[in-house]
C-alpha cells in the first residue's frame, strides 16, 4: 500500500478488512515495536508521528540511544570460493572486501528500482 515516513523512520501501511481499519509499523526494528492505527490516511500518519517521536522521548528519558531502524551493518553469509574472489578483486583495485561489496550492493539496488 505504500510507506510512512518520518524522522528518519519508515512505517509500512496495511488494512484490515475484518477491523475497517488502517493500521501498521515501522518498519525494521527488530528489538523496539512501534505500531500505530486510524480509520483514515489521516489519522494514521498522526499516530504514527505520534508513535515515533514518544519513542524518541521515552529512549532520551531513560538515557539511551534510539534504534534505528537499519543501521548499515549487515552479516551476510557466502562460500569461501566467492569470498576469495571478492578479497583478490578488492585488493587488485586497492580497495576493501567492504567497499567491493557495497558498491555491487549499490548497483544492484539502483538497477532493481
Amino acid at each position: 500500500m505504500g510507506n510512512l515516513k518520518y524522522k528518519g523512520y519508515t512505517g509500512s501501511v496495511e488494512y484490515s478488512e475484518e477491523d475497517n481499519i488502517l493500521f501498521g509499523k515501522v518498519l525494521g526494528m527488530s528489538r523496539d515495536a512501534i505500531t500505530y492505527e486510524g480509520a483514515t490516511i489521516d489519522q494514521l500518519k498522526a499516530d504514527f508521528e505520534a508513535g515515533v517521536d514518544d519513542y524518541l522521548a521515552i529512549c532520551t528519558a531513560k538515557g539511551v540511544e534510539p534504534r534505528k531502524a537499519y543501521s548499515g551493518t549487515l552479516n551476510i553469509r557466502i562460500s569461501p570460493d566467492t569470498h576469495g574472489r571478492l578479497a583478490d578483486i578488492a585488493k587488485t583495485s586497492g580497495t576493501s572486501i567492504n567497499s567491493v561489496i557495497n558498491t555491487a550492493i549499490a548497483d544492484f539496488t539502483r538497477r532493481a528500482h
